[in-house]
């Protein structure tokens, strides 16, 4: 069963989709995740000097930047951190990435990957694996 909602920065959460909704709708799914007792997380191989924007605070439940942490995707340590982090094992995570190096990178660590695409098929594979709605 998976329990943890693990997306990347750039590329994935500031995708602003096809229809010009009011915020990007990975954000909302996070939000909806969280609702339905998913822990969620941020995984960015940006600098140590990056932080995460203050609208996600709330929707996170661990932020694992690699500049901070001396790791990087899509080395599995990282990965394995991120869900220590969460307090689920890998295979409780799914993990989102726009660049399939970093998914494999995942599914080596023990984790679910879904490469994005488009926001629609993201979407609609997490509903899936997540079994919730995720969209508004």
């Amino acid at each position: 069963m998976l329990k943890a909602l693990v997306l990347d920065y750039g590329g994935v959460l500031t995708d602003p989709g096809e229809d010009n909704p009011a915020e990007p709708p990975l954000l909302t799914a996070l939000r909806k995740a969280r609702q339905h007792g998913i822990k969620t997380a941020l995984l960015s191989n940006a600098d140590g000097w990056w932080q995460p924007p203050g609208v996600l605070t709330a929707v996170l439940d661990a932020a694992v930047i690699s500049g901070e942490v001396g790791l990087a995707k899509p080395d599995t340590e990282i990965y394995l951190l991120t869900a220590s982090r969460l307090n689920v094992k890998p295979e409780e995570c799914v993990f989102v990435d726009d660049l399939a190096v970093n998914v494999r990178g995942a599914a080596e660590a023990g984790m679910v990957g879904v490469h994005h695409r488009s926001t629609l098929s993201t979407l609609e594979e997490l509903e899936i694996l997540l079994a919730i709605a995720l969209r508004d």
